[in-house]
Order: C-alpha cells, then structure tokens, then sequence
C-alpha cells in the first residue's frame, strides 16, 4: 500500500482537448461542450469538442468560399496536394498506429489500417486527371454539331463518416470528393475520434487551402439531420444507420433536392472499398453541344 508521502507524489495526466477544423483553423466548439473519450478500462483518455449546429453552418461558409477556387484548380494540382497528404500521413505512422490503439483497435489491425489510408490516398491522387477520361463521353447527334458530355463538381458535400473505421473509412469518404474538385464537411466517428482530428493537423500541413476539408467531432443524434438540411450543401454521403436514420436523411435532404449518397456495408480496409466509382458519386454531368467547324 502507498505511504501518504507516494500518494502526494502521484499525478494525474493532462487529457488532451481534440479541437474541430475549420477553415484551416483549430477552433474550439462554439458550444463549450466537451465529451470524455474512454479506453476499455474507463479512463479518460481525451476531451472531445461536442459540436453544434453553428459549428456545422460555420464550416459549410468555409467550404462554399473555398469550392470555386479548388474546382478550378489543375487536376494534376488536386493529385499533387493528395500525393503529399499521404508524404506527411507516413511521417507520422507510428503516431496514428498509437492513437487507434488507445481507443481499443488491435496493434496488428491499427497497423494494417493506416498503410492502408496511406495508400489509399496515393490510390485516388493517381484518379485526378483520369477519371474524366473514363467517365466523360462524345455522344453521337444527328445535327452538325459536338455533343460532349463531362464530370463537374457537385459542390459542397457533407459526409457522416463510417463510426467503426477511425481512418482508412474517414479516409476513403474524403480522398475521392476532394480529387473531384469538391469541398466538404465530414463529421468524424463518435467512438474513434482521435485520428480524425489528427488527420486535419495533416491537411493543414499538406498545402490543402483552407475551407476544402473541414473536421467536426460531436454526437450523431445531434448533427446528422443539421447535414442533411443545411440549404446550401448540395450532397450528403452517409455510412452507418438504420432505416430510421436513412428515412430522416432523405427527407431532409429532399427540400433543396440534395444529392443523397448511401454506402453503408462497406468493409473499408478492403480493396474492394477503392474504385473510381466513388469519385463519380459526387459528380454532376455537364452535357456542351458545339457546331462543328467553328
């Protein structure tokens, strides 16, 4: 047993307060509320920002400033800024294997998952200046004319990223919208936040301008109607939830005629969960006739 003496020696640990991310800034929570993410053992082992609806409406000015000027940007730009994302992630491997083993994922498993975000993001920096090849088209018309058709941003998309998949899932939402030219707002796991936040510390050193990516932390029950009603984003991915919550996405999300985009059931460390698809889901076709020899 600890003598008085020990006991008054024994400190307690400083629990790091995991801030947002918005436009290119660490802001606190407007709300002040905090939440205490616990290990396995219920120790504390960070504060978490509980955020709010102003929060999600100050992130989705940032991300609408910031789209015209990221979708105008070259696609070999948008591949050369994921490129060095994923540069700086492998900086710091050791460290974001550390944080999904805290929060409980198995060292082997955390290990696997963060080469696989790794390489996940060279995976769609390599798309940028492909995948209007591939899904872009010349159609035939029976007038003098060219009849093209193209891929173009949707805009601004919110994204309820996966709540089991700290980051490879975070990851494999973010990557494909951002490399379409599109800004976003994601809301991170509730369960497994940590690499989240984290994750934005990357971003901002990654050359990614302000406004593209913006990071909340918070509870679901709270913020997922708030991203699927905001009247000036125009699509919302969703990962995880029952009939209850699609029913409550696509209502809200019918009131500006918001793209809805489902991908629940998806094993994100696989393979499978990477193809070009997923930036098509975000993407809008633009159809441009042109008379021919002018």
């Amino acid at each position: 047993m600890a003598t008085a003496a020990e006991r008054g020696k024994q400190r307690l640990a400083v629990a790091k307060t995991y801030k947002i991310y918005i436009d290119g800034k660490f802001p606190r929570t407007e709300s002040g509320r905090y939440f205490p993410l616990e290990d396995r053992k219920g120790n504390v082992i960070a504060n978490i920002c509980r955020g709010s609806r102003k929060d999600f409406r100050n992130a989705v000015v940032a991300a609408r400033k910031a789209q015209p000027g990221w979708a105008k940007a070259s696609a070999y730009l948008r591949g050369q800024i994921l490129y060095r994302i994923a540069e700086m992630l492998e900086g710091r491997r050791d460290q974001f294997i550390a944080e999904l083993s805290l929060q409980g994922v198995a060292r082997r498993t955390a290990e696997k998952e963060v080469d696989g975000s790794i390489d996940r993001l060279i995976y769609f920096a390599g798309w940028s200046d492909k995948y209007q090849q591939v899904f872009s088209s010349v159609n035939p018309v029976s007038s003098s004319h060219f009849n093209f058709s193209v891929l173009e941003p949707t805009g601004v998309v919110s994204i309820l990223a996966p709540e089991r998949s700290g980051l490879i899932g975070l990851i494999s939402n973010i990557a494909p919208a951002i490399v379409g030219g599109n800004t976003c707002v994601v809301l991170a796991s509730e369960s497994l936040p940590l690499c989240a936040v984290s994750f934005a510390e990357v971003l901002h050193a990654a050359d990614v301008p302000a406004g593209v990516v913006n990071i909340l932390t918070g509870y679901r029950s709270e913020l997922t109607e708030h991203f699927a009603s905001h009247m000036d984003v125009n699509a919302v991915i969703y990962c995880d939830g029952d009939k209850k919550v699609a029913r409550v996405i696509q209502e809200a999300a019918a009131d500006n005629i918001k793209h809805v985009v489902r991908r629940t059931k998806i094993n994100w460390p696989d393979k499978t969960a990477q193809h070009p698809y997923l930036i098509r889901d975000t993407q809008e076709i633009k159809t441009v006739w042109h008379p021919i020899g002018t």
